[in-house]
């Protein structure tokens, strides 16, 4: 029996001001489009509560989600949110769902109103998680990066949403970055443990070619830290983030359990298996991982139903043209064969710390892992990249540093 896709991620593409190392879809002085977009976001979300390709054969036990990704989602006022919720509401129950959005501190401290009315405003909606950009907390670093807070600004904003009634926050971190020394990573880690943040995300840092910081550093104008030192620098974060009873449970992401209890999820394989993930775990992020289905909304978004993955146009105006004239605004669909199934779903799934269950697999998939994989995981844990049991297979330690190489294999 074909379920409704449970996961929608939404796209708010505005910025007010494109960071120095940004290749995401996002524009900067675009404000004034703002209102059209919301109102073309919510009638393409009534095209995707009306498509039938929006059910799925796949289902797992995680709850229903919503994530408002960007750009900078905190941009948009209250009023423009409930519009949007109200529109999403009939692909996803939002009294049963995780709820998402992504906002930067200086946008919550600046958006017009004062940051506590907005982020009460944001948990009165049903917005239950937060996730803030920081990104540094080193006051030269952000500027060179072209973000719009200080250290300081960003330490008060997630003061000011714990007191909103946030219980949670992610904060997002990026290392490996422009003249990044180890005692500057060091200090970010010592001082952002002694938060109570619920969840941390960290990711090395990307040169995107078409970004100012990817000009900046050709010119020689900026130097980064070599891969020696940016890999120190997560295992530095390892070890201080386990030090402070955060669990990892997927490379770049780690979680505190609220007052030291996990709350268990399920891969939904039919058996009843529990994941053990900790309270604060994202579940839409779970949701990639698990290579479930989702759908996406907006400029740029992308989405994903077994058989076909679908992009929508990027230009915000293309965007917006296309749904008031009445269809879809795709920009490019994807069919994908059984393999491409196949592989996903182990790379996917080998982020997680608990790796790919057998049983998940075959879930997902219709085939068994060995049927289709035999070869290349007896070569990877021969190689001490993977270990095996008889319920899943996990990245060793080893293999986590050496992730993407993994993942290439079952491509």
């Amino acid at each position: 029996m074909n379920r409704p896709v449970k996961h929608l991620y939404i796209h708010i593409p505005f910025c007010a001001r494109r960071c120095a190392y940004c290749d995401f879809n996002t524009y900067a002085n675009l404000e004034h489009r703002i209102t059209a977009y919301v109102a073309a976001l919510c009638a393409e979300i009534d095209m995707l509560a009306a498509d039938p390709d929006a059910q799925s054969s796949h289902d797992t036990a995680l709850p229903p989600t919503i994530f408002f990704g960007g750009g900078t989602p905190s941009m948009l006022t209250l009023e423009q949110l409930e519009q949007v919720l109200r529109a999403a509401s009939r692909i996803i129950p939002l009294e049963a769902a995780e709820i998402t959005l992504e906002a930067n501190p200086g946008s919550v401290l600046g958006n017009g109103t004062t940051a506590p009315a907005y982020l009460r405003g944001l948990r009165d909606l049903g917005v239950n998680r937060l996730s803030l950009g920081v990104q540094s907390l080193h006051d030269p670093t952000l500027r060179i990066l072209g973000r719009t807070h200080t250290a300081e600004e960003a330490h008060r904003c997630f003061a000011e949403a714990r007191r909103a009634g946030f219980d949670n926050i992610n904060l997002d971190f990026i290392f490996g970055l422009p003249g990044q020394t180890p005692a500057q990573w060091e200090a970010t880690l010592e001082e952002v443990t002694t938060w109570g943040v619920d969840h941390f995300s960290l990711y090395s840092l990307i040169l995107e070619e078409q970004t100012p910081l990817y000009a900046q550093v050709l010119r020689g104008q900026i130097s980064l830290p070599d891969d020696d030192a940016t890999a120190a620098m997560y295992e530095a974060a390892m070890q201080r983030f386990a030090a402070a009873e955060y669990a990892q449970y997927e490379v770049s992401n780690w979680a505190r359990p609220q007052n030291h209890e996990p709350r268990t999820a399920n891969q939904g394989n039919g058996n009843g298996e529990d994941i053990g993930l900790p309270t604060p775990a994202c579940r839409h992020n779970l949701a990639y991982w698990l290579n479930s289905d989702y759908l996406a909304a907006g400029a740029g978004a992308h989405g994903h139903v077994y058989p076909r993955r679908y992009a929508n146009l990027c230009g915000v105006d293309s965007y917006i043209d296309a749904v008031q004239a009445g269809r879809r605004p795709l920009d490019d669909v994807i069919d994908l064969t059984p393999q491409d199934l196949y592989a996903e779903t182990m790379f996917m799934g080998l982020r997680l710390n608990i790796g790919v269950s057998r049983a998940h697999f075959r879930r997902r998939c219709g085939v068994a892992m060995e049927e289709i994989f035999g070869a290349t995981l007896a070569e990877l844990t021969e190689l001490g990249l993977l270990e095996q049991d008889a319920s899943a297979v996990r990245l060793t330690p080893r293999g986590r540093m050496l992730g993407n190489q993994v993942f290439a294999r079952f491509v």
